[in-house]
Formats: structure tokens, C-alpha cells, sequence
């Protein structure tokens, strides 16, 4: 008969010789999850990196493809990671872009061929709504560094001192996008009284991002605040002018837009036809210019060939 107390035993024996297996596969299972974070977060930042790319690209057709694909991905992001910095980041800058670069440029050759008709509205809201979005997550990246964003937004002092939260060179980029994003919309949807009336809140989002970082982009920082001040012939158009040409010595011939912006704000406010041609000409002409801007520069060209248009000189300049 065998022995009871032996078998008896031997049940303990094998629990204790298979507990490390056990426990390294729970431990294993509890961190899969981990894992799959940390390799989703890696292509988010490798992403924002490699995003820099598509600035090289000169041919707009297929910088407009790339670009509008690139947000469904970043979306795809965010969905997995709503509190990641990256792609918060990477969607404030993208919508604000794609408003700009995309959007703006159809809603103005809409306007150049039919007026301000359904197909210009259309491409309006189009503007507006990826402006919003940009907005939107521009508001939540604020947030994750300085909280309660929206109780500072009252007058421009309290902006100004929320905005000091933001203290490292670094953040200079998030601001220039956030702020970028806010005028966009106020300037696309300039009819509406109470975009308008918030117009302060992106410029001192850009203000702050100047004093934090002045060589950001090549100092394009400058050109949108001598843009603001530029906005009517009513306007700060001699602290436009200085903001101007501090923008355009820093371009250096390099990239375009400070010059489209000079000629079709500060030039056309002031009646100065002339100079508005000859600028407007010169970037017409411009070769390659900084090879890391070629986008940029492409839609700049594009900018300046639709405003030398005798029509819409005639309407906005009044020459």
C-alpha cells in the first residue's frame, strides 16, 4: 500500500515548483499594456519629428495629399493617447496649417473666380472648422502645463500673466501654433463680433513666444504680429512697419511669406501700389529659397501671383 502521508505531499511540492512560472506569466501579461504604450508614444515623437519633411516638398498638389492624410493618423493618435503631448502638439500645428496652407488658398481662388458664392462659403467653413480644431487641442496642451486657461482669457493683463507659466524657450512653439490657430480663426471669421473681440488672446500668444524664442522660424513670429497691426489703414501701421522689417532681415530672402504679408497688409493699407507690385514680383521671381520651406514658399508664390490680380487689388487696396 503506498504511503499516504507521502502523496499527501507531494501537491505542496509541485505548487512550490510552479509559483515562478505563474508569477512571471501574470507579470508578463500586466505588462503588455505597458509595452504597447511605450511603442505607441515612441511613434508619436518619432512622427513629430519626421513631420518636418513634408516642408521639403515643393509640389503643392502632392504636399496637400500628404498633408490631408497625415490627420487621420494623428487623430488615430490622440484616440490612443488623448493625453499625449506629441500629438496634441501635432494636430494644433497641422489643422492650423492645412487652414492656412489648403483651405485659405481654395477659398480665395473660389472668391478670385465667383465671388463670395456658395462654393467661397463653403471652403469658409472649411477654414473656420480646422481652425476650431486647432484651437481646441492648441487649449488642452496649454492646459497640461498651466491649468484653468480659459478663467485668464478676461482682458490682456490677465493673459499676460497666465502666459508666464510659460517660461522655457521650448514652449515658444506650442504658443506660436496655439496663437497662430486663434488669429487664423478670428481672421477668417472676421464677421463674427465675438472672434473678433477674443483677437487679443493669439496676439499675446505670439507675443510670448517672441520673447521666448525671436529666431523661431525664422523669425515669422514677428510677421504675424506685424500683420495684426497691420490689419486695417486705420491700424499701428508704423509698429507694423518695424515689426516688418525686423521679419523680413530675418527671413533673409530666405522664405517668402514675410514679403507677401508686407505687400498685401502694410503696402496695400497704405496705398503704396508701387512697392506692393515690385514685392509681390520679387517673390514671383525668387528661386528655391531655404530648402526646409519649400511648402511654405510654394504657397507664398501662390499668394502673391492671386493678390498682383488687377481685381482684387482694385477691391482691397483700392489701386
Amino acid at each position: 500500500m503506498p504511503d499516504q502521508t507521502s502523496s499527501s505531499r507531494s501537491t505542496p511540492r509541485k505548487k512550490n515548483y510552479l509559483r515562478p512560472f505563474v508569477v512571471a506569466a501574470l507579470a508578463a501579461i500586466g505588462t503588455t499594456g505597458c509595452l504597447k504604450q511605450l511603442i505607441l508614444e515612441g511613434q508619436i515623437a518619432s512622427t513629430r519629428t519626421a513631420s518636418a519633411a513634408v516642408n521639403t516638398i515643393q509640389d503643392y498638389e502632392v504636399a496637400e495629399k500628404i498633408a490631408m492624410a497625415g490627420l487621420g493618423q494623428m487623430e488615430g493618435f490622440r484616440y490612443l493617447a488623448p493625453e499625449n503631448e506629441d500629438a496634441l502638439f501635432l494636430l494644433t500645428r497641422s489643422w492650423a496649417s492645412v487652414a492656412l496652407g489648403f483651405m485659405e488658398d481654395a477659398m480665395e481662388r473660389a472668391e478670385d473666380e465667383e465671388g463670395t458664392g456658395p462654393n467661397w462659403d463653403y471652403h469658409k467653413r472649411r477654414a473656420e472648422a480646422a481652425y476650431d480644431r486647432a484651437v481646441w487641442y492648441g487649449v488642452q496642451l496649454l492646459e497640461q502645463k498651466a491649468p484653468n486657461f480659459k478663467d485668464h482669457t478676461k482682458n490682456v493683463a490677465t493673459m499676460k500673466a497666465y502666459l508666464q507659466a510659460f517660461e522655457d524657450p521650448e514652449d515658444a512653439e506650442t504658443l506660436f501654433w496655439v496663437g497662430n490657430a486663434w488669429l487664423g480663426r478670428a481672421n477668417v471669421g472676421k464677421e463674427k463680433p465675438d472672434l473678433v473681440g477674443e483677437i487679443f488672446i493669439g496676439v499675446t500668444m505670439i507675443e510670448r513666444s517672441v520673447e521666448l524664442d525671436p529666431n523661431y522660424m525664422r523669425g515669422t513670429g514677428f510677421t504675424i504680429l506685424a500683420s495684426y497691426h497691420a490689419r486695417t489703414p486705420m491700424a499701428e501701421l508704423d509698429e507694423a512697419k518695424a515689426l516688418f522689417e525686423k521679419s523680413l532681415s530675418m527671413a533673409a530672402d530666405k522664405i517668402y511669406l514675410p514679403k507677401v504679408q508686407y505687400a498685401t497688409r502694410y503696402l496695400c493699407n497704405k496705398g503704396d501700389k508701387e512697392n506692393y507690385v515690385r514685392v509681390l514680383k520679387e517673390v514671383m521671381a525668387a528661386g528655391d529659397g531655404d530648402p526646409y520651406q519649400r511648402l511654405a514658399n510654394t504657397i507664398a508664390k501662390r499668394k502673391a501671383s492671386r493678390w498682383l490680380n488687377e481685381k482684387r487689388m482694385r477691391e482691397n487696396c483700392g489701386f
